[in-house]
């Protein structure tokens, strides 16, 4: 009776054990090896139940018999407690990844947060420090007295004050790409559309925002890192793609935010890694430190689609 009682808790254990490494099959991303040691699992149970009918049969079992029925129950036993500390294994694999996603992008987060104010310090020195300048250079230029010139010197101080505006022209621009004034003041959707009518491009693709539900009280390290990654974008179309339209469609969904970018431009294959130096991995790096994802659709002659998920 008691070996029947311990035969019974083997089945028990075994198929435990199966469920256990069943639930792993997941985890261990549909590996053939883990799915074949699944299915050993479960067969070894079967074959426990199939012992238990086996010895229940038998009217007068030998020392054998009995011998085996333990080393089965002693195999089942251990089986459940190796696929026990197996899951553990497995757990605290999957914790030590979160930790190590996490830490990366905290890292990259702080990296993109220093850059982000030596770009705004240099920018606010630019500024403040070159721009006053070159503005008192163009007032002295401007009070000289013309008529008691020759006309060659007006010529030259002429050309010299066109070309201070000019310079005090990059300055700002300058300032602004490095630290966009507008998007604090007025947000993203002004400073994005304010950088692409900057561009001085004689044909340039229609730029459309069709959907823009930005959440009210979005973190401000997260506005920035969406302008830097739609700048990318815009200027990789126009580098590359030669496009005749670029949409872009910025929203919350499911509490995450979403954007999405598309080009009608020339594409690319993917596995040919074509826009590699192009700054594809620079927008990964600046999504992952958001702790985002990111999805890229194209091929050639069919344009380009970039999706990315920032969890809020």
């Amino acid at each position: 009776m008691i070996i029947q009682v311990a035969l019974f808790l083997s089945v028990l254990l075994q198929f435990g054990a199966f469920f256990k490494t069943l639930g792993l099959i997941k985890k261990t991303r549909f590996n053939v090896s883990w799915i074949t040691i699944s299915i050993a699992f479960f067969l070894m149970a079967i074959r426990r139940g199939s012992e238990l009918l086996n010895f229940t049969g038998i009217k007068d079992p030998g020392r054998i018999d009995y011998f085996n029925s333990w080393t089965a129950v002693l195999i089942s036993l251990l089986m459940f407690v190796a696929s026990f500390y197996i899951r553990r294994i497995f757990n605290l694999q999957e914790d030590i990844d979160k930790m190590r996603k996490q830490n990366e992008a905290r890292v990259l987060s702080a990296i993109i947060d220093t850059e982000e104010k030596e770009r705004s310090l240099f920018a606010r020195e630019l500024h403040d420090g070159l721009g006053p300048i070159l503005s008192s250079i163009k007032m002295a230029f401007s009070a000289i007295n013309k008529k008691e010139i020759s006309d060659k010197n007006k010529m030259i101080i002429e050309r010299t004050e066109i070309s201070i505006d000019h310079a005090v022209t990059a300055v700002r621009e300058i300032s602004n790409n490095l630290s966009p004034h507008l998007l604090e003041a007025f947000g993203l959707k002004k400073a994005l559309f304010s950088f692409y009518n900057s561009i001085a491009i004689s044909k340039k693709p229609k730029l459309e925002l069709e959907k823009y539900s930005v959440p009210k009280g979005l973190a401000k390290n997260t506005e920035v890192i969406l302008y830097r990654i739609l700048s990318e974008l815009i200027n990789n179309t126009l580098k590359h793609a030669e496009a005749s339209k670029i949409s872009i469609n910025i929203f919350e969904h499911f509490g995450q935010l979403e954007l999405h970018y598309n080009d009608d431009g020339c594409g690319f294959d993917p596995k040919e890694n074509r826009r590699k130096g192009n700054g594809l991995a620079n927008i990964s790096s600046r999504v992952k430190s958001l702790d985002g994802k990111v999805n890229v659709y194209s091929k050639k002659n069919d344009g380009f689609y970039m999706k990315i998920n920032i969890p809020l």
